[in-house]
């Protein structure tokens, strides 16, 4: 820079012509502008994007460069293996962060903190085999989340806790057996789950989770095959047509395992101690998951069913009772009708037995 400062410098001086002295003019604007839009060699910028992607990179390039205007920033097909703490400190007007393609092992707990208008994260096809709780602290604005194609075998408690805008979730291709429903459950605007080619074991484990997703379809989202790796008899069957009655054997083992010695579960053993003074010292082996207890329907599919039998049943039940009304009511009618037309008939049969039995006094007279 301070050589084309010279160059421009030794081009205006000395000549007073007119000419000249705009080019000068235009010359040193050029070098202001120059001097202001600054950009990282190994990226291409543009006003509001920077593609420093597919140049295999092995750590970041210097993204304090980044002009202030920047909202997308991509890192995607390069080497990068780990992000320092403070890699996006100065980026807080990024929307979208593209990191896909890398070997990223481990990401800091509060990498992304910074970024709080961030909507959109790329992680996929990294080698990220766990998440940290607090990973997406910060990121209140998420809508679009992709974790795919890493080795994750667990998404961890409370990583989700504060996503309430996120939209569309991908946790496909990696190593996950169960998920815990509680996880997913402030996600109330989801509509988009994908969880495609997971080894799934279609156990106990699973039962709140598959009731969570039919909760989740039933609202109008989307959850594309969750299908089961174990048991063998349930192998490459969509865990989302597996009759709940199958998990119901799950209750008594919960009531089996749960139970501890004093017959109290383990969400009800006491969690303060009191020591020989008097005080009380508060616990801190309480499992996390006791934090939070509500109530789990056993299957939103299996209640819509029941809804639907007992209307069948009681609409039976009204049309017979309504035919045996009728019946009874054409019966009474039918009755009554015949009760008149006998009474009615009654005097005749009187005259008729009066008359037979003066002949037979005149006969027995005349005998």
């Amino acid at each position: 820079m301070w050589l084309t400062a010279r160059t421009a410098k030794r081009h205006c001086g000395g000549n007073s012509q007119y000419s000249v002295a705009v080019h000068c003019v235009l010359y040193l604007l050029l070098l202001h502008l120059q001097l202001c839009s600054s950009c990282p060699s190994v990226c291409v910028c543009r006003s509001t994007e920077a593609d420093c992607g597919g140049h295999d990179l092995s750590t970041l390039p210097a993204l304090s460069l980044l002009p202030s205007t920047v909202q997308t920033l991509l890192l995607p097909n390069n080497h990068l293996t780990s992000l320092p703490a403070s890699a996006f400190t100065n980026l807080s007007s990024l929307v979208r962060l593209d990191l896909s393609n890398n070997y990223l092992g481990n990401l800091p707990a509060h990498v992304f903190t910074d970024l709080g208008n961030l909507t959109e994260l790329n992680l996929r096809n990294n080698s990220l085999t766990a998440l940290d709780r607090d990973l997406l602290q910060g990121l209140g604005s998420l809508q679009r989340l992709d974790v795919s194609l890493n080795g994750l075998g667990a998404v961890p408690l409370g990583l989700l806790e504060h996503q309430h805008g996120l939209i569309w979730l991908s946790l496909a291709g990696n190593r996950l057996q169960a998920l815990d429903r509680a996880v997913f459950e402030p996600l109330e605007n989801l509509q988009h789950l994908q969880l495609g080619s997971n080894p799934w074991e279609c156990d106990c484990n699973l039962r709140d989770f598959k009731n969570w997703m039919e909760w989740l379809i039933y609202r109008g989202g989307y959850v594309d095959a969750v299908e089961c790796t174990l048991p063998k008899d349930l192998r490459g069957r969509d865990i989302r047509s597996v009759p709940v009655e199958m998990f119901n054997y799950c209750l008594q083992v919960d009531n089996e395992n749960g139970a501890t010695k004093g017959g109290a579960t383990p969400c009800a053993r006491a969690t303060a101690a009191p020591l020989p003074g008097g005080a009380v010292v508060q616990s801190e082996s309480e499992p996390l998951d006791c934090a939070k207890q509500r109530y789990r329907p056993i299957s939103v599919r299996r209640a819509i069913g029941t809804v639907v039998i007992a209307g069948v049943v009681c609409g039976i039940v009204c049309i017979m009772m309504v035919a045996a009304a009728a019946y009874g009511c054409i019966y009474a009618s039918l009755m009554a009708k015949y009760q008149r037309e006998l009474k009615k008939r009654q005097p005749l049969m009187g005259d008729a037995e009066a008359e037979a039995d003066s002949e037979e006094k005149q006969i027995s007279s005349v005998a």
